[in-house]
Formats: structure tokens, sequence, C-alpha cells
């Protein structure tokens, strides 16, 4: 696939992607956390290997008593625990949520840093979590890649790579910055709704003349 292609798909992509479900962090991030990257980086850590609507639930319940990071710093471990169940690996993310907070007060001035590099420094945060709080909590340039953006662009046949990882510096490399902020949340609706891990929904995708179908042995 190449850029003159990915052109004519992008604005058929959003028009189909209109009627799915955006991810829960992305929806929350723009409407209720108004950017707030604090907000942005808990709510990460808690969604990892954890469903949408149970990390919803218990990052507002987390933030009902610690709306910020001096606050939820006071916070004992064993109440973050508590609150956030039944997220997964609970116990761990408390751990992690208190001593991110610690780091933060302590390194940051009680500030999250809005530089990827810095971001990874702070225990539990990896590449998703670090772009996707500089994405949706400050609004600047980063490409988030999960496993949908990784399969999805592989599959068009836009980039040829092996890990989330070596996806996301192909995609610095080639995707134009315009398409970065989108890409993430497009790409997870449209991951979870037509574009699955197996047996894709070919048939009702808008895209499909588009896309190379590398890997795909069986659609629908």
């Amino acid at each position: 696939m190449d850029i003159r292609t990915l052109h004519k798909l992008w604005p058929l992509l959003k028009e189909q992607v209109k009627s799915m479900e955006l991810p829960w962090l992305e929806k929350m991030a723009i409407k209720s956390f108004r950017r707030d990257p604090f907000k942005v980086l808990i709510s990460c850590i808690l969604s990892l290997r954890t469903q949408d609507k149970t990390t919803g639930i218990a990052s507002e319940k987390l933030f009902s008593l610690a709306p910020d990071v001096k606050t939820m710093s006071k916070l004992p471990v064993k109440t973050i625990e508590k609150t956030i169940y039944p997220v997964g690996f609970y116990k761990i993310k408390a751990e992690r949520i208190k001593d991110i907070c610690n780091v933060l007060i302590g390194k940051y001035n009680s500030s999250v840093p809005d530089d990827i590099d810095e971001l990874l420094k702070l225990k539990g945060v990896g590449r998703k979590t670090a772009n996707l709080v500089v994405t949706l909590g400050y609004g600047k340039s980063g490409i988030c890649v999960d496993t949908h953006v990784h399969r999805i662009t592989n599959r068009w046949g836009y980039v040829k790579t092996k890990t989330p990882e070596k996806t996301e510096f192909a995609l610095r490399e080639k995707l134009p910055e315009k398409y970065w902020l989108e890409i993430n949340g497009m790409l997870v609706a449209f991951g979870q709704g037509i574009c699955r891990p197996i047996s894709p929904l070919c048939s009702r995708c808008s895209i499909s003349r588009f896309c190379e179908k590398a890997g795909v042995t069986i659609h629908r």
C-alpha cells in the first residue's frame, strides 16, 4: 500500500468508524478528563489487560477519592487496591500508582512529563502508555500502537513489522503526521468491530478493496 492509497482510504475509514464504539480512554480523555495528563496516565495503568468497562468504573471510583497526584499519593496502597478491584493485577497496579505519584511529586514538581522518553522512566509505563499520555493528555504528536494498530497496518501492507514497537517506529517514518493523533482510536474501534484478529469481516469493510489482506487466511 502506498501513500496515495492511504489518502483514499482514510476518509472512508473515518466514516465507517463513526458508527462504532471508540475506546473508553479516548472518549473520556476528551469529554471528562479535559485532557488531564495525570488521569490519562493512571487510567492507562489501570487499563492494561483489563476490559474498558472495568477500567472506566475503577478510574471513576479512584478519581472520586483522589483527583490529582498529591491527593492520590496520600492514599494507602490497600485503599487503592480496594478501589480499583477487579482490574487485572490490581495489587501490582496499586503499588505502581503509588510509586508513580511519589516520583511525579519528587522529580517532576507534581506534573506528568510531556516527553515520551521521560515518561518511559516511570515504572510500569511502556511506549503505548507514554504515547497515549502525550496524545490524549497533551494533544501533542505521537503514535500509540497497540495490537490493533500493529495488526491492521501490517494487514493493509502499509508496514511489514514483527512487533508493535517496530510498527510504531515504522509509522513514525512513513505515516503523515496529520494522521498520528487519529490512528489509534480509529483502528482500535475498527479492529474490534470489523478487522478482527481471526476471520475479519471483509464483506462489511468499506476499505477492503485497498487492503492487501496480508496474513489473512479466512475472512467473512
